[in-house]
């Protein structure tokens, strides 16, 4: 056993230890230490910014990755207040989700408990860094941190920090462990039955895809999100405006964002002027032969004919494809053919149309005449998230601190024993 192989082991051991410790805390002490951390990180921003600045020199501009890997003053306040909101909300854990009384006079209850150690693995994102730690420390949960290579000075520096408030707070700084960044050493995390309860990928479809098949411990998949925004007959097409182009545009490389327009061909003739925002911020639109007809010489960025390779796919950058359709059967279609079950969204007027599209559309999250840059656990007023999860078991959207938990029965007699029939 090598001396990295070495140190991820005790690491992983002494999470586990340390997530029985983090149990017997109250809330109190918990919610000064996320406080203690918003301070912490703003009293050291300087030194948190440098070794950001020191993975982005790694990086090309260009990558889509970049945006997620960049902090700066802003985005660290966000960060800071975030922290805080999280620690101002209940906990979860201890809830009763249900009791009864059964006729032998057994009482029994149903409560929310901690999962136990809870593995993410991340790419090119400082702030899930935060996110992690601070629901998983609201739920009492130890947490692994296998962030990548090119967030690990800003990650190192991060963790330093929780470490010290924790050790300020009474609590063992084990309960948070940052995994070697290489590559090669996340077999042994997904591997590790026994010292992680549950893993969340976050990041590119192959990393999601390598942990779901190669993982022996449970997994919530957090898939990529290929979104589409439907825009029927009856939209509002001031409103539709507004929407495609702040779900496009906003922000280009985060899972919510808009992918692919679907458009009903009776809007072909106002196309240009609902894409005439896109075009100024410069998207480049991949078109079927209709869209491309309605687009030709009235678009003022890139106009492609669009290829089957275009549906389907998560950009993560200003480009977007556009499908023409003749209604809204045929838009259900192309939805459900092409969609990974993230965010998709409709604009319409029509009542009826609009609840079709709600309740048929399987998703973790569909929208109605607003934008799907919402998805988002800050948006949906949970504090933050560990992720978005596009499955079904267990969690799906996004996920916070109640996500975060299992539960238990808890039985109380008073000398009752079972007979032997």
């Amino acid at each position: 056993m090598n001396e990295t192989e070495q140190y991820l082991r005790q690491g992983l051991e002494r999470a586990r230890d340390a997530a029985r410790d983090l149990a017997r805390n109250d809330d109190a002490t918990l919610r000064a230490v996320l406080y203690a951390l918003a301070d912490k990180a703003r009293a050291n921003r300087d030194e948190i910014l440098a070794a950001n600045r020191s993975d982005l020199s790694r990086m090309p501009e260009d990558d889509p990755k970049y945006d997620r890997l960049l902090l700066n003053p802003v985005r660290l306040d966000a960060i800071c207040a975030d922290l805080r909101h999280v620690a101002d909300l209940p906990s979860p854990v201890g809830d009763v989700l249900e009791e009864r009384v059964l006729d032998n006079g057994l009482r029994l209850s149903k409560v929310r408990v901690p999962m136990g150690v809870v593995a993410v693995i991340f790419e090119s994102r400082p702030n899930v860094t935060f996110d992690v730690f601070a629901l998983c420390l609201k739920t009492r949960n130890a947490c692994v941190l296998k962030g990548s290579s090119d967030a690990h000075d800003t990650n190192r520096v991060v963790v330093r920090l929780m470490h010290e408030v924790l050790l300020e707070n009474g609590i063992l700084p084990d309960s948070v462990f940052l995994a070697p960044p290489q590559r090669e050493w996340l077999p042994r995390i997904l591997e590790a039955v026994g010292l992680i309860d549950l893993a969340i990928p976050r990041g590119s479809q192959g990393l999601i895809d390598f942990v779901r098949d190669n993982a022996r411990v449970p997994v919530i998949e957090t898939g990529a999100g290929i979104v589409h925004t439907y825009v029927d007959a009856s939209a509002d097409l001031a409103k539709a405006k507004a929407v495609i182009t702040n779900a496009k545009t906003r922000r280009v490389s985060v899972c919510n964002a808009l992918d692919t327009l679907v458009l009903h061909r009776d809007l072909l003739d106002v196309l240009p002027e609902l894409m005439r925002d896109m075009g100024a911020a410069g998207v480049e639109v991949f078109a079927d032969p209709a869209a491309f007809a309605a687009l030709e010489g009235r678009y003022d960025s890139a106009l492609n004919p669009a290829e089957q390779k275009h549906f389907g796919q998560e950009f993560l950058s200003l480009r977007l494809s556009v499908k023409t359709v003749s209604g809204l059967d045929e838009a259900l279609d192309h939805i459900h053919r092409y969609s990974s079950r993230h965010s998709e969204a409709i604009l319409a007027e029509d009542p009826a149309v609009i609840e079709r599209f709600l309740n048929e559309v399987d998703a973790a999250a569909v929208y109605a005449n607003t934008s799907t840059a919402f998805t988002d656990g800050g948006q949906f007023g949970m504090g933050a998230e560990i992720g978005i999860s596009t499955q079904k078991l267990h969690a799906r959207g996004p996920m916070a601190l109640p996500e975060l938990t299992s539960y238990k029965w808890v039985v109380r007699g008073d000398g009752q024993v079972r007979s032997a029939s």
